[in-house]
């Protein structure tokens, strides 16, 4: 029968576990050449992924079950590095969104706005990293404001389209039915725009991370990965740099695979996941 396996039973789970298998099968091949190749030529500069693995699992996933198996170093390094990275992140989404469908809907703001916008996105976030040592010192608000200067500008830019990419005949209909501008916005304006909206709080979530990790490297810092990075380069310790590394790539993957589950949550299945600034 169509749909079911010889046996009777349903053939969804097949389905499902072929492209899950595929999806994976790339990094897995990758990882099992590393670990073999890493094995083969034994060097201290590129230690195997199961090494790796373990040292991140001893350093910082070792603990008790009510710390939810966190050790002391995880609480050290992970967790202020996440509150900064959630709070410059949210402060750039609550002001990308804001700011974003309010020059949208405004072409005379659009206009005016749009030449510093793009100088603005333009210049590389290191390269301002003087001037927010000098206005907000060395600290975490300096790391904060950093991460969130830097990581609006995608959000802000992809708002703006999607504000302005709304239907006329849409407007118009709202125009007829007297909808007020606040309905407006929220039933019609919004929900069109989320696509572009969310495709630039992926771009900013990356950008989040990647600041992160460099505001932490900078002098001042006494916790975080970025700091562990430097930390465990200065004293030679490769192995700890390799698991900073794999914790990166973890917590990117899982940070973007959470925003994807929200958007098809808001934004329904006709949002294309690929769709980029």
């Amino acid at each position: 029968m169509t749909g079911t396996q010889g046996d009777g039973r349903p053939g969804a789970p097949r389905a499902t576990a072929v492209p899950f298998l595929l999806r994976w099968s790339v990094l897995l091949v990758a990882v099992v050449c590393w670990e073999l190749a890493a094995r083969a030529q034994d060097s201290v500069y590129f230690p195997p992924p199961l090494r790796i693995t373990r040292h991140a699992r001893d350093l910082w996933f070792s603990g008790p079950v009510g710390h939810l198996f966190l050790t002391s170093a995880a609480v050290e390094t992970l967790l202020p590095s996440l509150g900064r990275m959630a709070a410059g992140f949210a402060l750039a989404a609550v002001a990308g969104i804001t700011l974003g469908m309010a020059m949208g809907r405004s072409r005379a703001a659009y206009a005016l706005c749009n030449p510093v916008l793009q100088f603005a996105r333009a210049v590389p976030p290191p390269a301002l990293a003087p001037v927010f040592v000098v206005v907000f010192d060395f600290g975490t608000p300096m790391q904060v404001a950093s991460i969130a200067f830097s990581a609006v500008w995608p959000v802000l830019v992809n708002s703006a389209e999607g504000a302005r990419a709304t239907d006329p005949l849409r407007l118009e209909v709202a125009a007829v039915l007297r909808l007020t501008a606040p309905e407006r916005l929220w039933f019609l304006i919004l929900p069109s725009a989320l696509p572009r909206i969310f495709a630039g709080l992926r771009l900013s979530l990356s950008l989040s991370l990647i600041l992160m990790v460099f505001s932490e490297l900078l002098p001042g810092s006494d916790n975080g990965i970025g700091f562990t990075l430097t930390d465990a380069q200065t004293r030679s310790d490769l192995l700890t740099v390799w698991s900073a590394l794999l914790l990166l790539g973890a917590l990117g993957y899982l940070l973007n695979t959470v925003l994807l589950a929200v958007e098809k949550r808001l934004a329904g299945p006709r949002t294309s996941a690929g769709r980029t600034a």
